[in-house]
């Protein structure tokens, strides 16, 4: 299901979310007039490598690697593909405007990045020998979705849903959406454990985890919010 629009409405212009989306759409536009050799060395270098972080350990990053510690975070803004950037970044539009609504500018930007670094070292414990680079802003917009998981239970998304080889466009509680959204991480998740791992499903539900751990943690008082 692709998410198009949903029924809760931000009372504060999101600044903040928008700012993310046009930071990723401006490095990617950077991607494309990279060459081949330049782009492979682009995303070695700013993005997540997990055998890097479990060879060396937190503190040997520390003392004799620094530096190997950005990408924990630059990783967040380098895509792969349309795809890829188009995914995130419609699920950050629909979702993001209102927990920043609900969270305010400051708490909303250290809850991404908290979401994001998070789901980063889930991706990391679960291909502890990868040497492959690992990019995108998934693991932070899936928190953004564990988040509005909680804060939003009653709200409705306007989302196209394959039917066969149909698509149509239909209105499903936000639960249910973000249920299923889970659940397809989870099994892609479990289902690819020591067989290699294309796409990052561990930075996804790892994620999506903390994003709801975080709701709890900053705004408690929103789970009796609804609407």
């Amino acid at each position: 299901m692709i998410p198009l629009k949903d029924s809760t409405k931000a009372r504060n212009f999101p600044i903040v979310n928008i700012t993310l989306i046009i930071i990723n759409i401006a490095v990617f536009a950077y991607q494309l007039m990279l060459n081949q050799q330049e782009l492979i060395a682009f995303v070695h270098r700013f993005g997540v490598i997990p055998q890097v972080y479990t060879t060396y350990g937190p503190v040997a990053l520390l003392v004799y690697q620094p530096m190997a510690l950005f990408p924990l975070f630059t990783s967040m803004f380098v895509h792969g593909s349309f795809v890829h950037i188009i995914g995130n970044m419609l699920y950050l539009w629909v979702f993001g405007d209102n927990i920043e609504d609900k969270l305010g500018k400051f708490k909303f930007i250290m809850f991404y990045f908290a979401a994001g670094l998070i789901g980063n070292f889930a991706h990391i414990a679960a291909n502890p020998t990868s040497a492959v680079p690992t990019i995108g802003a998934s693991g932070a917009v899936a928190g953004v979705l564990g988040a509005y998981f909680l804060a939003f239970p009653r709200a409705k998304v306007l989302a196209l849903v394959p039917i066969g080889f149909f698509l149509t466009i239909t209105t499903v509680p936000a639960i249910l959406f973000l249920v299923l959204w889970f659940f397809l991480q989870l099994i892609s998740g479990l289902t690819s454990i020591g067989a290699g791992q294309m796409v990052a499903w561990w930075a996804h539900i790892g994620g999506f985890v903390a994003g709801a751990s975080l709701w709890l943690l900053l705004k408690p008082e929103n789970l009796k919010v609804t609407s």
